[in-house]
């Protein structure tokens, strides 16, 4: 009974430190003079992390959120959401997806915007939404402090795409591009193409981003396709296709890449953003550019000729032990049979 009893206790207070235990998040208890108060929420429903697009952040791979505030000495406070992703593609995704043109960039984690008090950045596979009570100049360089503590994803699950790099600059309004890998975000964020004409069941990759030009807005449409196949099959298919959105379409493909150009694409400057888009390929060549020395034909004629080196340095020690060992015979024990004369005599048939 005693026991029994003692069982019981020990259960009561292992359950009793249960959720403090249970406390997996991944958002720091303090960083850069901030301190957590309360306890976190940690959820791995979408619907609880935003309930006006759960299905945008599934389509973006999403594993769990984590809401927590904090405070400082002086009275301020600061309230983070986060969500954390199967990778940093997912992450990239929901940070262009939840990005308004409005914002203004900030150096923050992999890429950040600002709008007041609020601070959207990503580092790794972690999305991070920061609204602080009163912002500061120090309150961007205290978010460096807390990017730099959260976990980052390992290998390559942690690599952001790269589709960016073909979208031209010049001209490009500041944070407009949107990154889709789904039909839900790609309608959710209004894009000037619809699921149908893009086919995600290929599994592409698409950012699109808006332009401005004298002869009005343009939107520059970059997809990426598994190979260059299945992009010449959908540039035949969009080349027949209408856009979404009022205006006309233009389609070219470089690679396993389709640009697409909407809005006012009779001006030259459609033209020039269509054409800036171009693939380059990236060759690795895994085979050797040396010769091993295994393999180097002069060391193994220098590996035959030290063999032949030996072997005669062999049978000259051996030829010099053996005839020496005859001769000091010859001289110690003239009468043995290595030093009688009829052993040396020259046999002689003596033929005429």
């Amino acid at each position: 009974m005693k026991r029994f009893l003692l069982l019981t206790l020990i259960a009561g207070m292992l359950s009793a430190f249960a959720p403090a235990a249970d406390k997996q998040g991944f958002l720091p208890q303090s960083f850069a003079g901030w301190t957590e108060i309360g306890t976190p929420q940690i959820t791995t429903s979408a619907a609880a992390a935003d309930a006006a697009y759960p299905a945008v952040l599934e389509e973006y791979g999403f594993v769990t959120a984590e809401t927590a505030k904090y405070t400082r000495d002086d009275g301020r406070t600061l309230t983070i959401k986060a969500a954390q992703f199967k990778d940093a593609t997912g992450a990239y995704g929901a940070f262009t997806f939840y990005r308004q043109p409005q914002m203004r960039t900030e150096e923050i984690g992999s890429e950040a915007a600002s709008q007041n008090n609020r601070i959207l950045l990503f580092r790794s596979n972690i999305l991070v939404d920061a609204n602080f009570s009163d912002i500061s100049g120090m309150s961007a360089g205290q978010l460096r402090d807390l990017a730099a503590a959260l976990p980052s994803a390992k290998g390559s699950a942690g690599n952001p795409p790269t589709l960016s790099q073909y979208l031209r600059k010049e001209g490009a309004v500041v944070n407009s591009g949107k990154y889709v890998i789904g039909p839900r975000a790609l309608l959710a964020s209004q894009a000037p193409v619809n699921a149908e004409q893009i086919d995600f069941e290929s599994e592409p990759e698409v950012l699109y981003q808006e332009y401005t030009s004298p002869d009005g807005p343009l939107t520059l449409t970059v997809i990426n396709y598994p190979t260059p196949q299945i992009a010449g099959q959908r540039l035949r298919s969009l080349e027949n296709s209408p856009p979404v959105k009022a205006g006309e379409l233009l389609v070219r493909r470089s690679g396993p890449l389709l640009a697409l150009v909407t809005g006012k694409t009779s001006s030259s400057d459609a033209r020039n953003l269509l054409n800036s888009v171009n693939y380059e390929a990236e060759v690795t060549w895994d085979q050797q550019t040396s010769v091993s020395k295994r393999d180097n034909i002069g060391n193994l004629i220098l590996a035959v000729f030290s063999l032949i080196g030996i072997i005669l340095l062999i049978s000259l020690i051996f030829g010099i032990f053996f005839g020496g060992v005859r001769v000091a015979l010859k001289r110690l024990l003239p009468d043995s049979m290595v030093g009688r004369r009829e052993d040396v005599d020259i046999i002689q048939l003596h033929l005429k």
